[in-house]
Order: structure tokens, then sequence, then C-alpha cells
């Protein structure tokens, strides 16, 4: 298939690197978008590009969809996997850290979104993933906060599906499960910060002993890799993908328990 223009943000680490290095496998063209330029050496010696880009800064993103306009002509996919997570308890967490949260998980989307859609609705054609998790669906404690970014993220992606369609223009949502990455390993230090001291400390520390040992078993990022190559190469690209250790499980149970029983599930080890 013709090699593709791909823009993949929070690819210094993580599921973003082992994206952007995937495609470029695959001879796609790819641009990967981080703050942490340094990080991302290993998918310039691949042929790749590497632009700096802060979530949170309106400039930054423009300034990125412009290079690779100006240096292209036009972006094929857009990956928006860049974001951030906070733990704690509703009571505790700042508000202005809840804001940060919605900032980084759902505004710097929906503003790339905003940039690039122009062109790829010229082309009639582009796909735009985004990279939920299963937190777009349940919701465990303490985490109230991502779950919400990443709930809105998919209503948001399935009003924008539905936009967009009539332009020739795919979204796809990733849902990974539990990933080895570096993205949770704050998450116990998080919790006992925020709440590791007040109401909520014996949950917070049973949740914390949970995430310090809670990876073992968690999947590559490859694999969420290969299933987001997997979505922009195809013609047809399912609406959702859930991949990694755990998704479909979690998925299902959410699905076919009752609230209150899911509840007790999800808590069983934190009370």
């Amino acid at each position: 298939m013709a090699a593709k223009v791909c823009l993949v943000t929070g690819a210094s680490s993580g599921i973003g690197r082992v994206t952007a290095l995937e495609l470029l496998r695959a001879g796609h063209t790819v641009y990967g978008a981080a703050r942490r330029v340094h990080k991302m050496d290993d998918i310039r010696a691949a042929g790749g590009h590497a632009l700096a880009m802060d979530a949170r800064v309106n400039e930054d993103l423009a300034r990125v969809v412009a290079t690779v306009l100006g240096e292209q002509g036009r972006i094929d996919v857009l990956v928006n996997n860049a974001g951030t997570v906070l733990h704690g308890a509703i009571e505790d967490v700042p508000l202005d850290m809840a804001r940060d949260q919605l900032e980084v998980n759902l505004l710097a989307p929906a503003r790339l979104v905003q940039l690039v859609l122009p062109g790829m609705r010229e082309q009639r054609a582009g796909t735009i993933v985004n990279v939920s998790s299963i937190g777009g669906e349940i919701a465990l404690p303490l985490g109230a906060w991502y779950y919400a970014s990443k709930h809105a993220l998919e209503a948001f992606s399935d009003t924008l599906r539905m936009e967009v369609r009539p332009f020739g223009v795919d979204v796809v949502i990733i849902q990974p499960g539990i990933i080895k990455t570096e993205f949770e390993d704050q998450t116990a230090a998080q919790l006992r910060e925020m709440s590791g001291r007040g109401a909520y400390r014996e949950m917070a520390e049973a949740m914390a002993k949970r995430g310090e040992t809670g990876l073992s078993g968690g999947s590559d990022p490859g694999v969420v890799a290969e299933t987001i190559r997997e979505a922009v190469e195809s013609q047809h690209p399912d609406t959702r993908y859930a991949v990694g250790w755990l998704a479909d499980k979690l998925l299902q149970l959410n699905k076919s328990l009752p609230d209150r029983e899911f509840d007790a599930l999800a808590t069983s080890s934190t009370a």
C-alpha cells in the first residue's frame, strides 16, 4: 500500500514510541511529537522525524501540524497518544490538577483534530486514531479524573466519527488494557501523596500496593502498536480495538455485571 504521512503524539516513550517505530518499519513517513525530543533519537535513527511539542501549549500544536504540512504537503494519519494519568480521591485532588488532566487527555487531541481535518477533508481521506484506555468504558477507585478524560475522549470520538464519515475520514478508538510502560511508574507515589494520609488512606495504600505489583502480567506496548498499524492500513478499520492484558475481560465484566457487583469487584482488595 502507499506510504502514509503519520503524526504520532507522545512519541518519546511507551505506546507512542513503539507505534512510531512500527509505522516506520511498515514504510510510512512518521513524525513523532513530544516534550522530550532527546528521547526520540531512535525514531530519527529509523528514518523518522522528531518534533518538540507540549500538549498544553496551543502554539506548539499548531506549529507541529504546520511543520508536517509544510514538509510533506499532507497528513494522512493522526495518532493522538499523548496523555497523563492522575490518581487520588475526588475529595483530595485539586481542581487545577483535574483541569490539567482534561487539557492534556481531551482538549489537546481535540485541537489537533481541528488542525488536521481541513486537509483530510480536502483530500477526502484520513485516519484519526485516539488512544483511549479500557478506562474509557470502566472506572476504578481513585482515578476519577483520568477515567473522566478517557470517557470524554471516547464520546468525542464517537461524535467525530459520525461527523467526518461523509468526507472519507475514519476515526478509531484504541483501548489498551494493562500495558508495561513508564506511564504508571509513579502510581503508588501519587496515590500516597494525594490520599495516603486522610479519610481514603486505607484504600489508597491498597491501590498503591496493587499498582506496585499489578504490571507483572502486563502486555508489551508492541501489541498496541501493531493494532494501531493494522487500523491505519485497513481500508475499513473497526471503530474500537481493545488490546492487551485483561482488556477484553474487564470490558466484558463491566458490560455484564450490574453496577454494584462491578463496584464490589473493583474495590474488593481496597476496602
